[in-house]
């Protein structure tokens, strides 16, 4: 959920996509053959919290071979390019659109289905081909078709494969209140449905149906399907809760400040990547104002209202350079997960806070219920930052631990 903003000769494909992955995809092989479920798909990863509020992967598509940049949203399911049908309100030039050429998912597929609940299928015959409308919480949204199109992937342990894999191709985009990245194709949705691309490579038994992304502070990071590169101790795990709408969410959970409980418990966290910042309900984000301005006072910072990067802001005898300045004016936070013992998730001021372009210090902790998300609190980028956050479907847990996110290591 972003709140802010076929053919070829084989040799040519194999090819193609050995280069590709050379260049884009970062391949470990194993001395031995290995089963492709003990493997994983990884993904350079672009992007920041801020200024650019996005984190990004290439992903390959199609034959030939087409190169889409897509947003990564755990908080969606639905993965959709922005398509040349032809488009109305696409951000790309129609050239670097994806272009259907009959190979559209009909409601009779079980891939249809699993986009809708029963009730909200748009389906009448199952021979009609399968539409589908998907909207943010920013209030944009994409209408368009669902297509079936090769997606050339490499395992890290050297396989090269191309599975016929299920995406949405938008031919309808209306971006609400923000704007998808110039050169963002789309959306790339890791949500916990059928119909996202790493539950189709699970049931094609290519590889586990586990996702990880680890997001570097400093900007870029990876993003991975499959299990191989999960670390084999250090994760703090905590069971995912149902939830029919697809998204990643666990708890109760109560706040700590400075490393003591303040009263504030019973939290459902959402994990969203698809969200730049963190957003707290309007009880506990004013609950967690007031502890942070509690806690500056006799501190050299001042609020600055003038500085509208976000909607708390400080500033410092001089301008900040970096989160380092001003950390230490700042107490961490943390949220403790009540039905899991000893199991917290750190967030110190480098994730929460950030340093605008006019030198002062920024709250990356918004108030969600003055962007709909009513009670929802949603743990973005920010918090999740030089953390391997690893959502596991198949064990139903999700898990984190601190990390080096400049490139995988195997476990």
């Amino acid at each position: 959920m972003r709140t802010l903003n076929l053919s070829s000769a084989l040799v040519f494909f194999a090819t193609f996509a050995v280069f590709l992955c050379d260049k884009f995809c970062l391949a470990v092989r194993k001395s031995s053959a290995t089963n492709a479920f003990d493997s994983s798909i990884v993904f350079p990863v672009k992007g920041n919290v801020y200024p650019l509020g996005h984190f990004t992967v290439s992903v390959t598509i199609g034959n030939p071979p087409k190169v889409f940049e897509l947003d990564i949203d755990t908080g969606s399911d639905l993965t959709w390019v922005q398509c040349d049908a032809p488009c109305t309100g696409c951000t790309l030039p129609r050239d670097r659109l994806y272009k259907p050429h009959n190979n559209v998912v009909r409601c009779g597929e079980p891939l249809c289905s699993a986009l809708f609940s029963a009730d909200k299928s748009p389906c009448k015959n199952p021979n009609d081909q399968c539409d589908y409308e998907v909207e943010y919480a920013d209030h944009g949204s994409s209408i368009g078709v669902l297509v079936k199109d090769p997606v050339p992937l490499r395992l890290t342990n050297g396989t090269i494969f191309a599975p016929n894999l299920a995406f949405g191709c938008g031919y309808d985009q209306h971006n609400g209140g923000s704007q998808l990245p110039p050169s963002t194709a789309g959306v790339l949705g890791l949500g916990n449905s059928k119909a996202t691309m790493a539950t189709q490579l699970s049931t094609l038994s290519n590889v586990r149906n586990v996702i990880g992304h680890c997001f570097s502070g400093q900007g870029g990071g990876f993003l991975f399907f499959g299990g191989d590169l999960v670390p084999s101790s250090g994760m703090l795990w905590t069971p995912l809760l149902s939830n029919p709408g697809g998204t990643y969410s666990a708890g109760p959970a109560e706040v700590y400040f400075g490393g003591k409980p303040v009263g504030i418990k019973g939290l459902i966290l959402t994990f969203d990547s698809g969200s730049s910042y963190t957003y707290f309900s309007n009880r506990v984000y004013g609950a967690v104002l007031n502890l942070l301005r509690n806690g500056l006072k006799g501190q050299p910072l001042k609020e600055a209202p003038e500085d509208k990067t976000l909607p708390i802001c400080w500033k410092g005898s001089k301008a900040f350079k970096s989160v380092a300045d001003a950390r230490n004016f700042f107490k961490p936070l943390a949220l403790s997960l009540t039905n899991s013992k000893n199991v917290q998730f750190q967030i110190p001021p480098e994730a929460y806070l950030i340093i605008s372009n006019k030198g002062n210090v920024c709250l990356g902790i918004l108030n969600g219920s003055q962007v709909g998300l009513g009670n929802v609190n949603l743990i973005g980028d920010i918090s999740m930052l030089d953390k391997m956050v690893v959502y596991d479907n198949k064990r139903q847990q999700i898990g984190w631990a601190p990390a080096n996110c400049s490139r995988p290591t195997k476990k």
